[in-house]
């Protein structure tokens, strides 16, 4: 039989709503949707992010600089590329009457911006402005109540609002920031106070090229002409590390969780075909009898399912193109991306490619079963199961290996991706010995008096039962309930727990040292009781590290080691007598008060394993071009969650004391004291510090969290769906056998409620068997997102998981219930009349 003639035969007895292949087409809709939607939205951004990164950086090389610009000669090395911008960055307080908000100050030179456009809401276009006006971000502007031409404060000077800023070229890249933008011309923060010896700021001076240049070249020649320097180097093609690594760990979570979601349903693809076919096994036997081939068989079949597959996959595909400016729309002004209709041709077709190879794999099994049995085998599968065939196994295999190369060509992190198929194969096989486990122990236990109970256990392990699909069904169905609550859990706790109890009211930043009597007496006079805990803030890089006389040189480093992220550009340093709060002792010891020995430096102990540090091992700290050596005395645990000033590195006082250098503080207030006197004393009084409500602080993060726990919602939302459809899946496949049980059950005089009784008793033992092994994979792979994925604290609400579980056992009596109600209305003398 040529494929036109067995196209003509498939197309002819497929039904135009595709009744019976209804649940492949769900799964397949499912997972290529999510991943279209996925794929196309990290192409977009990813694109964006690689397209406009001279826009994003503001350059094509950028070089950060902690509490001092570009010496002369550095600069002058640089100025040989292509024309400069150089400009400030801190943090700083604007006053209007009496309000007063912390703002990311940006002071830039008249060559700014270098790419892009920096426009106003009145729709100019604009640069450095004049010496007496700001640009103010819109976030400032409505918090201090003025507009366009009232006048402003920062630091000593008082300024007129010259427009509100509409597009900042470079916003991305300048990261996260304690407050609204407000530019200003370059010379503002000395003209205002707020730069002196010890103050904190950075400056940024980037490069246009003036011809083709490799920036990774440049930058290379510049660390080695200036190995100490302690730049901090950014390119355009790395605009903004931050977005990517955040992109790409959201890429690999959601293409993971609609990978997953695929697999799940392939398992629910199976049971729909074995369903399909086997409702179709006498139109089968009769073409078998009328001269039909095995491989007449299969082609027709085959081109029926893999139309079925192309429609379901297609129809996914369009909808993840329809949503994916939805998601846009909610990233905007989080990431680079359009709220537009975006198409990834690459996107589409590795998402059409899994759909298809998930089809084959589980389609292939029920098919090759069906096509090489005789038509009198056929025709008794209801009373003769048929075994199964081992050529599928060689399909099965190559559809396998194909998803497995397709997974690690395609992702960023093979590793990764390796970790996630290694753990769905040993997740099936478990599911697999589990069932094996459960249908050895129903047939070895005693034969309950009650004939409900009897016929329910019988059911799981008599010849032809469907326990092997049902538990996978339900250990994915139930297990991906678990994630969702999980995970979901997690992130309401970081969200809500550990950082709203022990967060203190006000950082404030740059305190001059002299000044630290009258802060706390200005403070005290608002709040007798308030709780100030103030440190030495410096900054410094790291330059080089390891047992003396056998230092590593930072900058002769190829690759950071991971975790070590603080030998990377400047750090936080601070000194002190005693140990911080919320820090403790784990190996050596401290130095005690009024120390005057050899300078000694205390240190994290993930960033000393992670470096390979050891206690009596030294550090060379850069600290404002001064070099500065510690002996390691010990290492601590840090609490970071505490949300107080927490250094990885803390000198003793007589190792960096005499460098220039302010204060930082925190301060309590006792509840019920209100915070706008003292917020109008401080700026009043400390014109130069910065005052950073931490309310607002906590509420940014908040958002971002949410963001990230609205993403893993909506993508374990369709792992869910997924799992249902496979519990779907493994009833219909059940359901031929279980009408011819339901029919002799009948006749042998069974009423309809202990038939339904007889199958709720099955699927509760089945869904209490497996809700330790759901908790055990749901919640294991949930800490392996929340912890190494996202990073966060693993801070799940057990309650809630339960509660989420139980209503997952829930829900499957409930699909169980709604799948026996088809058997109920079956005509026993019609029923035995068709085997």
């Amino acid at each position: 039989m040529s494929w036109a003639t067995a196209w003509r035969i498939a197309r002819r007895d497929l039904n135009a709503r595709f009744r019976g292949l209804r649940l492949l087409l769900v799964c397949l809709f499912l997972g290529t949707g999510a991943l279209t939607a996925i794929g196309s939205l990290t192409a977009a951004i990813e694109q964006e992010i690689s397209s406009s990164g001279q826009e994003l950086l503001g350059g094509d090389l950028e070089i950060e600089l902690w509490q001092r610009g570009l010496e002369d000669e550095e600069s002058a090395a640089l100025a040989e590329y292509g024309e400069l911008s150089r400009g400030f960055r801190m943090q700083a307080m604007a006053r209007a009457g009496e309000q007063a908000v912390p703002i990311g100050l940006k002071a830039i030179d008249e060559a700014y911006p270098l790419y892009g456009e920096l426009t106003l809401q009145d729709g100019r276009s604009v640069g450095a402005p004049e010496a007496d006006e700001v640009w103010l971000g819109q976030g400032a502007a409505d918090r201090l109540g003025i507009a366009t031409g009232d006048a402003v404060a920062i630091g000593t000077q008082t300024l007129t609002v010259g427009g509100i800023i509409a597009n900042e070229p470079d916003k991305l890249s300048e990261g996260f920031q304690l407050g609204p933008t407000v530019i200003a011309a370059e010379d503002l923060p000395v003209r205002a106070g707020l730069i002196a010896p010890g103050s904190m700021y950075q400056t940024k001076t980037r490069v246009a090229f003036a011809g083709a240049q490799d920036a990774e070249e440049v930058r290379d020649t510049l660390e080695d002409r200036f190995p100490e320097a302690g730049f901090d180097f950014r390119t355009a093609d790395r605009a903004s590390p931050g977005a990517d690594r955040f992109v790409n760990r959201m890429s690999e979570f959601l293409t993971l969780v609609g990978l997953a979601a695929l697999v799940i349903a392939g398992i629910g693809i199976g049971g729909g075909v074995t369903s399909y076919l086997d409702a179709r096994r006498q139109g089968i036997a009769t073409l078998k009898i009328l001269g039909a081939s095995s491989g007449d068989i299969a082609r027709i079949y085959a081109l029926q399912i893999f139309a079925a597959a192309v429609v379901g996959s297609l129809a996914g595909i369009l909808v993840g193109i329809a949503v994916t400016p939805v998601l846009a729309l909610a990233l905007q002004g989080l990431l680079p991306v359009d709220s537009g209709l975006v198409i990834d041709p690459g996107a589409i077709l590795l998402a059409l490619a899994y759909g298809l190879l998930v089809a084959l794999i589980f389609a292939a099994p029920p098919l090759m079963r069906a096509r090489r049995f005789p038509a009198m085998a056929l025709m008794r599968a209801r009373v003769s199961p048929l075994g199964g065939d081992r050529k599928a196994l060689g399909i099965v295999a190559a559809g396998l290996v194909a998803i497995v190369a397709l997974a690690l060509l395609t992702a960023s992190r093979p590793e990764l991706s390796a970790m996630f198929l290694a753990g769905a194969a040993v997740a099936l096989g478990l599911l697999a010995l589990l069932a094996m486990g459960i249908r050895r122990l129903a047939a070895a236990l005693p034969r309950p008096s009650g004939p409900i109970a009897r016929n329910a256990l019988a059911n799981l392990h008599r010849p032809g039962s469907s326990t092997t699909a049902l538990v996978t069904a339900l250990g994915f169905g139930l297990g991906a309930f678990v994630l969702l609550a999980a995970v979901q859990s997690a992130i309401d706790g970081n969200i809500e727990r550990r950082v709203p109890e022990q967060a203190p009211d006000y950082f404030v930043l740059d305190i001059p040292r002299d000044r630290v009597s009258d802060f706390e007496q200005l403070v005290w006079a608002e709040d007798e009781q308030a709780v100030i805990r103030a440190v030495p803030a410096l900054r410094g890089a790291v330059l080089a590290f390891g047992p003396e006389g056998k230092m590593t040189r930072t900058a002769e480093l190829e690759d950071v080691p991971d975790g070590a992220w603080a030998l990377r550009g400047e750090r936080g340093l601070t000194y002190a007598d005693e140990i911080p709060d919320s820090n403790t002792i784990v190996a050596g010891q401290w130095w005690g008060p009024s120390y005057n020995g050899e300078p000694l430096v205390s240190v994290d102990e993930e960033l000393a394993e992670a470096a390979g540090l050891q206690i009596g091992d030294m550090i060379t700290f850069g600290v404002l071009g001064v070099e500065r050596t510690a002996r390691i005395a010990n290492l601590r645990q840090i609490e970071w969650e505490s949300l107080g000033f927490n250094y990885v590195f803390v000198l003793s006082p007589n190792a960096i004391q005499d460098a220039p250098h302010n204060l930082a503080a925190t301060i309590e207030l006792t509840a019920g004291t209100p915070t706008g006197p003292l917020l109008q004393a401080l700026v009043r009084e400390f014109p130069s510090s910065s005052v950073i409500e931490v309310g607002n602080v906590l509420q940014q993060a908040r958002t971002l969290l949410e963001q990230v726990g609205l993403a893993t919602l909506a993508a374990a939302g369709v792992a869910v769906l997924a799992g249902l459809a496979v519990l779907l899946g493994a009833i219909a496949a059940a359901r031929a056998q279980r009408t011819y049980d339901t029919v002799i059950l009948r006749v042998l005089g069974a009423d309809r409620r202990q038939i339904l009784t007889m199958q709720l008793v099955e699927y509760l033992l089945l869904a209490g068997a497996l809700a330790l092994v759901a908790l055990g994979l749901g919640s294991l792979t949930a800490w392996l997102v929340v912890t190494q994925l996202f990073e966060f604290d693993w801070l799940p609400d057990w309650g809630t998981v339960l509660a989420v579980l139980g209503l997952g056992i829930a829900v499957v009596l409930l699909f169980a219930v709604l799948g026996s109600l088809p058997l109920l209305r079956a005509k026993p003398a019609q029923a035995l009349r068709t085997l």
